[in-house]
């Protein structure tokens, strides 16, 4: 959402501009004339009532005037395309400056993740101006990053005022998938696209709620309206297309739009998942099997300057403080949290500013995502520093929501669990210096931890955007390819590619449990990301990710800002943060990350008293061996699903 925010910006920046003429250089003018004149003619008249002076001046009032017709019929066009094109409202365009300022403050508060600032500025704008449509829509987005249900009053009354504007229908349409209430966003939706026809985003938003209503054919037909657009960034519509014909039992359909699928988005984190039912699909129809892995692709980023970067800054400062001072208990995202219990049933869920992501379908006996309630808990255990790698069950306590766990289903050491790693390695413009140290570091790591054809692995590095070199592989070679393919340059949209890791990683289709972990070898620093640090750390709790970072700033000084961003990372999903100070540091702190993840344990169980009420629920375990109490490192609770499991 905020990628539309600063595009609004862009478009209010020449809006708050009053034309002014520019001074009349009249005497020059005049002056010049004479003179020239006096050569030809000296017997003219050159008094101020002369008629050569007259006609002068009547001349270049003349072409003044020309000149601010032009520029008013070129600021008419401008305002109809602007306006025919979705991007304004046509209210918008009387906005006072005072107002417009206030509008453009505001959006640069909500990039810099500073919702609660920018609520204040956009209530004074509509104050000023209540008619102002962009503004209203702009305090929605900022009610809804903070979780605040006058965002849907806000996004209704930009409708109210110019129901000819297609994104306060797209906003209200959004807010309704996230709710699961396809009815209304299907309804929403419809205006929207009858506004703005041509948008592929706002068609496969529409598709997404068709299919929830279980409207087959017309999401099918929604498909093939956004196949005939430009559609870059909105692959995920084949994916949706292919659930519809999987559910209407064409066959021949659904593998086009999953082929179509992998072929406009091959990284994509449902990829593996529509190579698998592509598979299925020649299976069933052949009797051949064939191999799923597909052939790594690597996404480029677009490039930018360097930006301006500081380990110590009132933004990193606001995000580490937003997480630090939140109780553990506290139900902040109850009424929008799309969460589940644990990593055996976290579905991938739909921030706004991200593409749209497929969540369990019914009809057709495909389910994407099956609903389970148990909780699968990976947790690590030391002694003064010392990995313990021997415990049995009853050396572990357990309390979820302060209640002892109704029944224990597994318990078993995680190195006999497949692994699924990611690794995500920071490429911006702040580790120019330090780029060839993370790589050969990462290289190394890669070689040692996956082990044998059960694990896999796959390889991004992320500066304003996130790039996937190498998807997920059990071949080590190939991970160090992808590595070697990490470019540098841009900014850093570090939360943002923590988000979309945990996602990747728990959308992998899976016959069985295995143990998700992110690796992030980064300084630390953010200025780019859409998404905040409390989002990417909920991110990683409800998709049962542990993370584990490694710092790359070589500052021995004092813990900075983005240290604690990676601290709090790790430690909120159960990992460590570690910060060597050079490349032999940096090789042991992986030889010891390899012991770390090999040596955890994962404890299965059904939470006592559960409900489907989307509550946080705080973990708390303890271990202890022969009257001694050992150190644990766990994620510190996750986020009850809201919906009942389907039956």
């Amino acid at each position: 959402m905020t990628r539309a925010l600063r595009r609004f910006r862009q478009v209010f920046d020449p809006l708050k501009t009053i034309w002014r003429p520019l001074p009349c250089a009249f005497a020059f003018c005049v002056y010049g004339s004479i003179a020239h004149a006096q050569w030809q003619l000296p017997t003219i008249n050159t008094g101020s009532d002369s008629a050569f002076t007259r006609i002068d001046f009547a001349q270049m009032q003349l072409d003044q005037q020309n000149r601010d017709a032009k520029k008013k019929e070129e600021r008419r066009i401008k305002d109809k395309g602007l306006i025919d094109s979705g991007v304004v409202s046509a209210l918008d365009l009387a906005a006072p400056n005072k107002a417009v300022q206030q509008y453009n403050h505001a959006t640069s508060l909500l990039q810099a993740q500073n919702s609660k600032e920018a609520i204040k500025v956009l209530q004074k704008a509509i104050h000023s101006y209540p008619k102002f449509v962009s503004a209203h829509n702009a305090l929605g987005l900022a009610y809804l990053d903070q979780e605040d249900a006058r965002a849907r009053d806000e996004f209704e009354a930009a409708a109210k005022l110019d129901d000819k504007f297609p994104g306060s229908f797209l906003n209200l349409g959004l807010l309704a998938l996230s709710a699961k209430d396809f009815a209304t966003g299907q309804s929403n939706l419809e205006k929207a696209a009858a506004l703005s026809p041509n948008n592929p985003k706002i068609l496969s938003a529409l598709a997404f709620a068709q299919i929830g209503e279980h409207h087959y054919q017309q999401t099918l037909q929604t498909a093939k309206r956004v196949h005939a657009l430009e559609h870059r960034g909105v692959a995920n519509v084949h994916y949706i297309a292919a659930a519809a014909a999987l559910s209407l039992n064409d066959l021949d359909t659904a593998r086009s739009e999953l082929s179509l699928f992998v072929g406009e988005d091959p990284t994509n984190p449902l990829a593996p998942v529509a190579r698998n039912h592509l598979d299925s699909l020649e299976r069933r129809e052949s009797g051949a099997s064939r191999t799923t892995g597909g052939q790594p692709v690597t996404t480029i980023a677009s490039a930018s300057s360097r930006p301006q970067t500081f380990p110590n800054s009132e933004r990193l400062a606001a995000e580490v403080s937003i997480v630090g001072t939140e109780p553990a208990d506290a139900c902040e995202t109850c009424a929008t949290s799309p969460a589940t219990v644990g990593a055996e049933n976290s579905g991938p869920s739909a921030p706004s500013s991200a593409p749209l992501k497929v969540a369990t379908t019914t009809g057709g006996g495909w389910t994407i995502h099956e609903v389970v309630d148990e909780t699968a808990l990976f947790f690590a255990v030391s002694s003064h520093g010392h990995m313990v790698s021997d415990l049995n069950l009853d050396d572990i306590q357990i309390r979820d929501d302060d209640k002892p766990p109704e029944k224990v289903l597994q318990f078993l050491p995680q190195s006999k669990l497949p692994l699924r790693l990611g690794l995500l390695i920071d490429t911006s413009g702040s580790v120019e210096d330090r780029f060839g140290f993370e790589k050969r570091a990462a290289s190394k790591f890669l070689e040692k931890v996956l082990n044998g054809t059960s694990d896999l692995g796959f390889v991004a590095g992320f500066s304003h955007e996130t790039t996937v070199t190498q998807d997920f592989t059990a071949e080590r070679g190939a991970l160090g390819t992808g590595v070697e393919k990490l470019s540098n340059g841009g900014g850093t949209a570090l939360f943002d590619a923590v988000s979309l890791a945990c996602w990747k990683l728990s959308a992998y289709p899976e016959r069985e449990r295995v143990a998700r972990v992110l690796v992030v070898l980064s300084d630390g620093e953010d200025n780019s990301s859409h998404r905040s640090l409390k989002q990417a750390i909920e991110d990683a709790e409800t998709k049962g990710v542990t993370i584990y970072t490694l710092s790359t700033s070589q500052d021995i000084g004092p813990k900075t800002d983005a240290d604690r961003v990676l601290q709090v990372l790790a430690a909120r999903s159960g990992g460590e943060s570690m910060f060597p100070v050079d490349i032999i540091s940096l090789n042991k702190s992986l030889g010891r990350l390899r012991d770390l993840i090999r040596s955890r344990y994962l404890l299965a169980y059904k939470a006592a008293g559960f409900e489907p009420n989307g509550k946080y629920r705080a973990i708390h375990i303890t271990a202890e061996r022969d009257g001694k109490h050992l150190q644990v490192h766990a994620r510190k609770g996750y986020y009850a699903r809201i919906e009942p499991p389907h039956n």
